[in-house]
């Protein structure tokens, strides 16, 4: 059994970032976009969420959201490079839900990725993340 399926809050189907982001590959080759438990653990409780526009074009590692909670403001970094198609407008008045289902009703935003999934081979595997976060812990 792989670390990353006796972690709690590390899914198997996403991929992840260095900076506590994960990407979910859609049926239609979009992605969705959100920040981990691990993340929102470390954040506390979220105050607010600021979205980037829709249309907006971002590259891999850019900033392009706000998350900021009782203990921080925190800078939300794009997996990959591509075009924001949507984003979660139930966060402008419940920026809670990030805590509350990080990888369900607490996405950020949907990307239409530049080049396809292929960038998401870049990006860590669950087991990859989990192994990151506990190194941190130590």
């Amino acid at each position: 059994m792989s670390t990353a399926s006796l972690r709690p809050g590390v899914p198997n189907e996403l991929k992840y970032t260095r900076t506590h982001e994960w990407a979910q590959l859609m049926d239609d080759g979009t992605l969705r976009i959100g920040i981990t438990a691990h993340a929102q653990d470390l954040l506390g409780d979220m105050v607010f969420v600021e979205l980037p526009a829709i249309g907006r074009h971002v590259a891999a590692a850019q900033e392009c959201a706000v998350v900021e909670s009782v203990k921080a403001a925190s800078d939300i970094y794009s997996p990959v490079a591509g075009e924001v198609i949507a984003v979660n407008e139930a966060l402008t008045s419940n920026p809670e839900l990030v805590n509350k289902d990080p990888y369900g009703e607490g996405w950020l935003m949907r990307l239409k990725p530049s080049n396809g999934s292929a960038d998401l081979n870049g990006l860590l595997t669950a087991a990859a993340y989990a192994e990151m976060i506990a190194a941190e812990a130590h």
